[in-house]
C-alpha cells in the first residue's frame, strides 16, 4: 500500500472513530487533509465531487476490509453521515496461559540490538497492559538462559524489510575468495542466524539461480530496485542446509590434503586421520562437500591439496583469480 493512500486511510479511520456523532462526506471532505489537498475548492476540475465520491467509497470499503466496522445513519438535516463506535471495534480480550506468555517475554527479550529492540520492547509493554502475567519470568521459564541475537552488521534492517515487502534489491558482495566485491541483483527471500552469522536467502538475477549471502560480506548500502519478483518464492526456504553445503558440512566425497604443521587447526579438527610427511608437512584426510575449495583458499600456502584432481584444479583457479585481482 502507498503511503500516501495508507496515511489517508489511517486519518479517515481516526476521524469516524474519535467522533461522537455521524459525520457526513462534506465534514469529512473538509476535515482530512489528504481530501483537503485533492478536492479542496481551489483545485478546479479536479476538486469535483464525483471524484471525490469515488475516492471516499474505495477508502471506505478498504477500511471495512481492514476489519472496520463503519456505520451509515442520518443526522438531524437529513444528510447520510459515518460514524465507528468504538464498542464496535473493540479488541476482544487477551488472554494468555504461563507457557504463552513466556514465549511472548522471551521473544521480546531476544531482539537485544538493532532498531528492533525499542518495537520488541513497546510491544512487550502493550500486551502487560492488555492481560500479559506480570509473574511470568521467561528467564525462569527457559531456566537462566538469556538469548539474544546481535545484529551489527548495517545490511540487515534494509534486508529484513525488503523481504517484507518483497522488494529486489541491490548490494556489493565480497566472497571469501574474491580480493574485490561485485554487484548481486536479488530478490530476498529470508534472513537466518546461524552459528552467530547472518544470512539471507534468495534469488540472484544475475546467475539466474538460488544464493546465500553471508550479511558480513555485503560492503556498502542496500539499494532497493522498485520491480516486483521474477521467480517464485519456495514455500520452506532451507538457510541453514545451504550454508551447511556450501561450507562443506555435509561431506560426500573425501579430499587428500597436505598441510603445514602447526597451521589450520580447523581443518585438522574434520580430518578423520592425520600423518606426519615430516619436513614441517602434514597430511590430512578430510570429509567434505560443496565449497570445501573456497574454505582452503583462505589457508593460502599453507594448504595443498593432494586428490581429487577436481578439488585441486578448483582451489588454484581461485587462486589465480584472487592474484589477478
Amino acid at each position: 500500500m502507498a503511503i500516501a493512500k495508507a496515511e489517508r486511510l489511517m486519518n479517515l479511520a481516526l476521524c469516524l472513530l474519535g467522533t461522537r456523532r455521524p459525520l457526513s462526506k462534506r465534514e469529512l471532505r473538509e476535515s482530512i487533509e489528504a481530501y483537503v489537498e485533492a478536492f479542496g475548492p481551489d483545485r478546479g476540475a479536479a476538486g469535483s465531487d464525483d471524484s471525490f465520491n469515488r475516492m471516499f467509497e474505495r477508502d471506505k470499503d478498504d477500511l471495512r476490509e481492514l476489519g472496520l466496522v463503519i456505520e451509515t445513519v442520518e443526522n438531524l438535516d437529513g444528510e447520510v453521515g459515518y460514524l465507528a463506535r468504538r464498542d464496535s471495534n473493540r479488541l476482544p480480550p487477551i488472554t494468555l496461559d504461563a507457557e504463552e506468555a513466556a514465549a511472548l517475554g522471551l521473544a521480546a527479550k531476544v531482539w537485544q540490538q538493532a532498531r528492533l529492540a525499542g518495537a520488541a520492547s513497546g510491544a512487550l509493554q502493550k500486551l502487560r497492559a492488555a492481560g500479559l502475567p506480570e509473574d511470568v519470568d521467561p528467564y525462569e521459564a527457559h531456566g537462566a538462559l538469556e538469548p539474544r541475537i546481535p545484529v551489527h552488521e548495517a545490511a540487515f534492517e534494509p534486508l529484513m524489510l525488503a523481504c517484507r515487502d518483497r522488494r529486489p534489491v541491490l548490494f556489493d558482495y565480497r566472497k571469501a575468495s574474491a580480493a574485490r566485491p561485485e554487484p548481486r541483483h536479488v530478490e530476498p527471500w529470508a534472513l537466518e542466524c546461524w552459528r552467530g552469522h547472518w544470512y539471507l536467502a534468495g534469488w540472484d538475477r544475475d546467475r539466474g539461480a538460488e544464493r546465500v549471502f553471508r550479511l558480513s560480506r555485503i560492503t556498502g548500502k542496500v539499494r532497493s530496485r522498485g520491480s516486483g519478483f521474477t521467480a517464485p518464492v519456495p514455500d520452506v526456504v532451507t538457510v541453514r542446509e545451504t550454508v551447511a553445503s556450501w561450507a562443506g558440512e555435509i561431506a560426500d566425497r573425501t579430499a587428500l590434503i597436505r598441510l603445514r604443521t602447526g597451521s589450520g587447526y580447523p581443518l585438522r579438527a574434520k580430518a578423520t586421520s592425520v600423518r606426519e610427511l615430516g619436513e614441517g608437512w602434514d597430511e590430512l584426510e578430510i570429509p567434505y562437500g560443496h565449497g570445501l575449495d573456497a574454505w582452503l583458499v583462505e589457508f593460502g600456502p599453507d594448504v595443498v591439496v593432494l586428490e581429487p584432481a577436481e578439488l585441486r584444479s578448483d582451489v588454484v583457479d581461485r587462486l589465480r583469480a584472487v592474484a589477478k585481482g
